[in-house]
């Protein structure tokens, strides 16, 4: 995960309502008498829980990197994105070789008050990053996400976890562990036997690298996801599992005062600037969170003032919202504001290569991914269903990060019926018995079982793309369950076909390679692809500073991508959120999650209703 350049055109249409030009001064802190500052949005999908070292879900890692705190996270207004200290005291003091991180942290910072520290105040050190590292490689903690740790190769973590593995020991957590010590209270040592020179984007990564204390998890050894201490902002309330989230401003969060640096150029992010630098933060006291799967009641619930913020405005509605691009004059009497904004994102449909019938690596089944990628009509479900509101992806590449690049074309995003139909044909997939289907080429059923979710939006997508498949003689049938248990069947390998998206995390595109990458499967490769020339290609990426050479490794891996078909890039996705006039301060993170330490909420331009 490295610095990124914007490699394509971000589309931002940003209307604020008011004058805009107040002063932190003029926006002190209300009298104590006056109501809370609540926000209040919804989840389109359901969370999964707040243990960081055990979600992946978006909506999860929303939740937990506001209640844990990363040692570095981003400049919420820099754009391109920039890295800067959160709990450490400084950018971390990095060997020539890029194997040695050293970070001092900042004294005086403390978690959360909790009953698990007998009542006394616990202050955050440098151990406590030691054991959150070691969660991950816990084989009892069944961390999802510890692949992308592993291969970074601490110094005997790895080596340590393989050991109990096979001995079926317990995890020692008292165990010196000689690539990640604590050297006195406030200074952590990180010691990789690989160069990796953008380890500290991984470090930024506060869903789910942020620090928790040793004392909570042992209290609490089977609720860990339902209660989470952290040193960040916001605290946890209140959960009603996929129903309703509720947070609360931590009383006891350190003094931190808004402050960036946004580009001279950036109008927006110098307004925003200027309206809350020197402003103590969070300046919000309650955020609520309601989980709304379907998109007609989340948008008429945002239109009613139920929110203040509708999070990716729903595609079905966006014509009444951004008729031409722009706001409608209706929603901007009402003071509503808009942002519009390419994601770094992307859309696919993921084959398990494990599968007898989609996965192997012989030529037929191999042929028989293509067929099934180049019938597949993103654009007809970008034209209709997501009413334009995405660009063609020609790669698993997500915008805004190293290695993508706007004008690379391949086989992987093209729509060709008549080449799918071709393949179909030369490898052995004929309609034997005249249904209009075709079977494999031993005379067996040919039928596609893929994951969805059941809303309507979801329907939508998977009639165009099951009557594409139909149109070149497949027949697709699905298989419905809520999204987190279709996240686990598709973690255990369970599954056939299923059609999801990916968000970046970092700027850096290396953590995109990741989905080929074998040390990977079972986390981010989810088509579970095993290739030693993949493999190769993804540590090379990995160990070299950005550079040309680094790119052409990018660009390469593409292509073998392509060839093997594993994954079908879509679409990378166009969001428009709105947000009523009372909602000040909102812009949407590039690659991070924390943002309402950064909002407040302005109860005078509260349309009554």
């Amino acid at each position: 995960m490295t610095a990124s350049i914007w490699r394509c055109a971000t589309l931002l249409f940003v209307l604020l309502a008011g004058a805009g030009t107040a002063t932190a001064a003029s926006e002190a802190a209300a009298p104590a008498n006056t109501p809370p500052k609540v926000l209040r949005y919804a989840f389109r999908v359901a969370e999964t829980g707040f243990d960081p070292a055990k979600v992946t879900d978006i909506y999860s890692r929303t939740v937990t990197q506001h209640i844990f705190e990363s040692l570095f996270t981003y400049d919420h207004l820099a754009r391109p994105a920039k890295l800067k200290p959160l709990t450490a005291a400084s950018l971390p003091e990095v060997s020539d070789d890029f194997k040695t991180w050293t970070i001092r942290l900042q004294p005086g910072i403390y978690f959360a008050d909790d009953a698990a520290f007998k009542g006394k105040r616990r202050e955050l050190v440098a151990a406590d990053y030691v054991y959150s590292l070691k969660r991950f490689a816990d084989p009892l903690t069944n961390s999802p996400t510890w692949d992308g740790l592993e291969e970074n190769h601490l110094l005997g973590l790895n080596e340590y976890r393989a050991q109990i593995q096979k001995s079926k020991q317990p995890f020692d957590y008292d165990k010196n562990i000689e690539g990640l010590r604590a050297l006195d209270r406030y200074t952590l040592q990180i010691k990789l036997s690989k160069s990796r020179p953008r380890f500290d984007q991984i470090l930024a990564d506060g869903s789910l690298l942020g620090a928790v204390a040793r004392e909570v998890i042992e209290e609490y050894p089977e609720r860990s996801s339902e209660h989470p201490v952290g040193t960040g902002p916001f605290k946890l309330a209140e959960w009603r599992r996929s129903s309703r989230i509720a947070l609360e401003k931590n009383p006891g969060y350190r003094e931190r005062y808004y402050d960036a640096e946004p580009n001279a150029d950036d109008a927006e992010g110098q307004a925003l600037l200027a309206r809350f630098k020197g402003r103590r933060i969070p300046m919000i006291d309650r955020v609520e969170i309601a989980i709304i799967e379907e998109n007609q009641p989340r948008w008429l619930s945002f239109l009613d003032g139920q929110f203040d913020l509708l999070d990716r405005t729903p595609e079905d509605f966006i014509n009444q919202a951004m008729p031409g691009g722009k706001l409608a004059p209706n929603l901007a009497k009402m003071g509503i504001q808009a942002f519009r904004v390419v994601t770094s994102d992307v859309l696919f449909t993921v084959f398990n290569l494990e599968d007898p019938m989609v996965g192997g690596y012989t030529p037929e089944r191999v042929a028989l991914r293509r067929a099934i990628s180049l019938g597949t009509d993103s654009e007809r479900e970008i034209r209709i269903v997501r009413r334009g509101q995405a660009i063609s992806a020609q790669s698993i590449m997500l915008p805004h990060t190293t290695g993508y690049d706007a004008g690379f074309k391949s086989e992987s995003g093209e729509y060709d019926p008549a080449k799918a139909k071709a393949l179909l044909d030369l490898y052995g997939f004929i309609d034997r018995d005249g249904d209009g289907f075709r079977e494999q080429p031993d005379g067996s059923p040919l039928v596609l079982e893929s994951l969805t979710t059941p809303e309507q939006f979801q329907r939508q997508i998977d009639q165009i793309w099951q009557k594409a498949q139909a149109a070149i003689g497949i027949k697709v049938q699905f298989k419905t369950a809520k999204w987190p248990e279709n996240l686990k069947s598709m973690r255990a390998g369970k599954f056939q076909i299923w059609s999801l998206a990916s968000s970046a995390a970092a700027p850096d595109g290396q953590d995109a390679l990741g989905f080929f990458y074998s040390d990977r499967i079972g986390g981010q490769n989810y088509a579970r692809i095993n290739l030693k020339a993949l493999d190769d290609l993804y540590e090379r990426a990995n160990a070299l500073p950005d550079s040309p050479e680094r790119l052409a490794l990018f660009t390469e891996l593409k292509r073998l991508g392509a060839a093997y078909a594993p994954y079908r890039p879509r679409g990378h996705r166009i969001i428009t959120d709105l947000a009523h006039a009372q909602l000040r301060g909102y812009r949407r993170p590039l690659f991070w999650l924390n943002f309402w330490e950064y909002v407040d909420i302005d109860e005078s331009l509260r349309v009554k209703r």
